[in-house]
């Protein structure tokens, strides 16, 4: 099997390429300091990358170990060189990859992404960072690797010693920063710049001579002059930021873009495209590059292929030489959740509803579409009426875009806010009327999973099926949900009874454990409840459910459907509740689905009062997962293991930086572990996904073809929500972890 090393180094160049600019002196921003500074003067980005090695290599793969190291140039002249120096041998040592970070793209991340050192936001605005990768047949091979880069590191000048680890979370970590670094970068700028992204290819030997040429080149025409790229290949990569509002900016554009083509072509003869595709930006310097001739066969193939041009007209092939300088993207500021978008579509392979209606992108891009068009605009008529449902509706508002975005940027924030805005005082009093008698609606909920189970054993499930579609069809699909074939009977009516003395921790059961039972195809006994009160005593770390947890919620129902008031008072509910509970914050809380812990750790203290919430912050809330790993394993006997178990996180386990530790308990309880590579969010969203079936259908397709024609002893997941849209696209029976776990260390 292939065993891979992957190293990071970090490299830090403090000396300026230009000269006088030293190192060490250089100031250390905050966050605020460092964003004042760019909003006050866009050249200030330039200064704060134009000290950026363009010279080194980048050949990127996927591999496990990391090496960070830290380096400071002494003369800004050197800075190239030195790079250059660096790589050289590293790469001649077997590095796979060597990839260039910057220092505003550190600062950023550290601002923006979690799991970044803090050590970031006060980092030199000089510093770079190299990212370093190797990869062995065998650990034997990746030690041999480890020490040569050490020997290679050892003979310069570092800052911090390196560092070599083969932790997946910190290597995961640094690779989303790299590959985010456009974005970091581009949230700094000020509003009404525009962002492209370019790359051109150099003679590889000649790569070293062509960076620092295209340093200057940037530099002469006021753009940053970070370039990083891939030296093996020649391949440097750059970023142009022109505000297309002001005409002198399109002037410098158009210049700098003449000048380009002359460096490349003429002094180098070098390809003006190489990863990227032509479009719209090279399509008029096509013909400099290739010739009359060359491009005259061209059209000839296009003419034959597309006779009336409605395949991708002009973007590789142009006659109009000002292509590039009309019709120009503007970037209208929209809400402040989303604005920093530079429509990279790194959020959408994450998002429940790529495949049936939009994208977070997307759903950006519609709303700047929308800034764009005047208040009367027939245009702007049809993207509100559509936004509705592809837009709004369908969005599940769970956060994970947020964690492949570069800059974190929540496209489920802003759609709750789009929903707070539709609210009608009405419906908002309807929602707290919910909120204040939720003990009811629970029993209420209870009788009608448990009345139409009756009903589909007599009639069967399609005919049950058929009723809630035909009100959907009278009434609203927002309004009345479905009732797909997975729908699990309901929960027992009332919790196991537990005892107050000698309890390690207050347990309250979610909701949706309150109400939903295990699946029909699994044994009713042990509830969710029942195995997780089992295996506690079995581990000494007994638990206690208040008497009065009916009734008690996140909050999240209210606060993701955008209903202010039943949100605030639900969390004014259940924090007083949780205060009460734990003796002030003497006992720990635990919570069995994820999406709840998460609405408790995340939404719930923001609608509390300032002393309500002081308290709030003193009570340690525990996921299962993280009762079940930290507190519970190591005093359990697991008596037996299962063969094969497939397991989805959700994506509230990963907000919470629990997803780690589920695959961990799965792998405590069974001989191999399966967590499909499409995995993300299920695309339940609490009821969503019964509101808008083609959701979870859309979310988990993809999980489903991985794990067809495969057995599994057990599915696991932790939220029953998420499980039941699981088992309704997949056809298999989710479970809590905690189920497998009681079972397999029942005596």
């Amino acid at each position: 099997m292939q065993v891979k090393l992957r190293g990071v180094v970090l490299v830090v160049v403090t000396a300026a390429l230009a000269a006088g600019c030293g190192g060490s002196s250089s100031p250390r921003l905050t966050k605020a300091q460092y964003e004042a500074k760019i909003q006050a003067d866009g050249k200030a980005v330039q200064d704060a990358v134009n000290k950026i090695s363009s010279g080194f290599s980048a050949i990127k793969s996927i591999a496990k170990e990391v090496a960070i190291a830290e380096v400071e140039a002494k003369k800004a002249a050197d800075d190239l060189d030195a790079a250059a120096d660096a790589v050289g041998p590293l790469v001649a040592a077997g590095a796979t990859a060597t990839e260039l970070m910057v220092a505003p793209t550190l600062i950023a991340a550290a601002w923006n992404m979690p799991g970044t050192p803090e050590r970031w936001k006060e980092l030199p605005p000089t510093a770079a960072a190299l990212l370093v990768e190797f990869s062995a047949t065998e650990e034997v091979g990746l030690d041999a690797l480890e020490q040569r880069g050490l020997e290679i590191l050892g003979a310069r000048e570092l800052v911090d010693p390196p560092r070599f680890t083969r932790a997946a979370e910190e290597v995961g970590m640094l690779w989303r920063v790299r590959e985010g670094m456009q974005g970091l970068l581009a949230a700094m700028l000020p509003p009404g710049i525009s962002l492209i992204i370019e790359d051109v290819c150099f003679p590889p030997d000649r790569i070293a001579e062509g960076a620092k040429d295209l340093h200057a080149l940037l530099g002469e025409h006021g753009f940053l002059q970070g370039v990083a790229g891939h030296v093996s290949a020649g391949n440097l990569h750059f970023l142009l930021t022109p505000n297309f509002g002001e005409p002198a900016d399109l002037e410098r554009y158009e210049a700098f873009m003449h000048a380009l083509v002359e460096l490349i072509v003429d002094k180098y003869d070098g390809s003006l495209k190489a990863e990227h595709g032509t479009g719209v930006n090279m399509a008029p310097y096509v013909e400099r590059e290739w010739g009359p001739k060359a491009i005259e066969l061209m059209w000839r193939v296009k003419q034959l292929a597309d006779p009336d041009g409605i395949l991708a007209p002009g973007v590789v092939l142009s006659r109009d030489a000002g292509a590039h300088l009309r019709n120009l993207k503007s970037i209208p500021e929209i809400e402040p959740a989303v604005t920093k978008c530079i429509e990279c579509g790194f959020c959408e392979p994450v998002c429940p509803s790529r495949n049936t209606t939009t994208t977070p992108r997307q759903r950006i891009v519609i709303r700047r579409e929308m800034a764009r068009q005047p208040a009367a605009s027939p245009v702007l008529a049809a993207l509100l009426e559509q936004y509705e449902h592809d837009g709004i509706q369908t969005c599940a508002a769970d956060g994970t875009c947020s964690t492949a975005c570069p800059v974190g940027i929540d496209t489920g924030a802003l759609i709750k806010e789009l929903r707070r805005a539709e609210r009608t005082p009405r419906a908002e009093t309807v929602a707290l009327r919910i909120a204040q008698r939720y003990g009811a609606v629970e029993q209420v909920a209870r009788a009608g999973v448990r009345g139409g189970h009756a009903t589909a054993r007599v009639l069967g499930d399609r005919t049950v099926a058929a009723i809630p579609d035909a009100l959907r069809r009278r009434i609203s699909t927002e309004l009345v949900p479905t009732w797909p074939a997975s729908m699990p009977p309901a929960a027992p009516a009332t919790l196991p009874p537990t005892a107050r003395t000698g309890a390690a921790a207050v347990y309250l059961p979610a909701c949706i454990n309150r109400i939903f039972g295990n699946p029909d195809r699994l044994a009713a006994h042990p509830t969710l409840p029942e195995a997780l009160l089992a295996v506690s005593d079995r581990a000494g770390l007994p638990l206690w459910i208040p008497e009065d947890a009916a009734g008690h919620c996140c909050a999240t129902p209210w606060s993701s459907k955008g209903y202010a008031r039943g949100h605030a008072f639900m969390a004014r509910r259940t924090a007083g509740a949780l205060w009460r509970w734990s003796d002030g914050g003497a006992l720990p809380v635990v919570i069995d689905a994820s999406s709840c812990a998460h609405g408790l750790l995340g939404d719930m203290a923001a609608a509390l009062e300032p002393p309500a919430r002081e308290r709030f912050d003193q009570i340690e809330i525990l996921d299962s997962i993280a009762w079940v790993h930290d507190r519970l394993l190591d005093r359990l006997e697991i008596r037996s293991r299962v063969g094969t178990v497939a397991v989805h996180p959700t994506c509230s386990a990963g907000h919470l930086g629990l997803d780690g530790r589920l695959v961990a308990i799965a792998e405590r309880l069974a001989d191999e572990v399966t967590v499909p590579v499409s995995t993300t969010c299920c695309g339940m969203a609490g009821d969503r996904g019964l509101l808008h079936p083609e959701l979870p259908q859309s979310a988990v397709g993809d999980v489903a073809r991985e794990l067809d024609g495969r057995h599994f002893d057990a599915c696991l997941s932790s939220n029953r929500t998420c499980e039941l849209g699981l088992e309704q696209v997949t056809g298999r029976p989710y479970t809590s972890h905690v189920l497998l776990l009681e079972e397999l260390t029942r005596r």
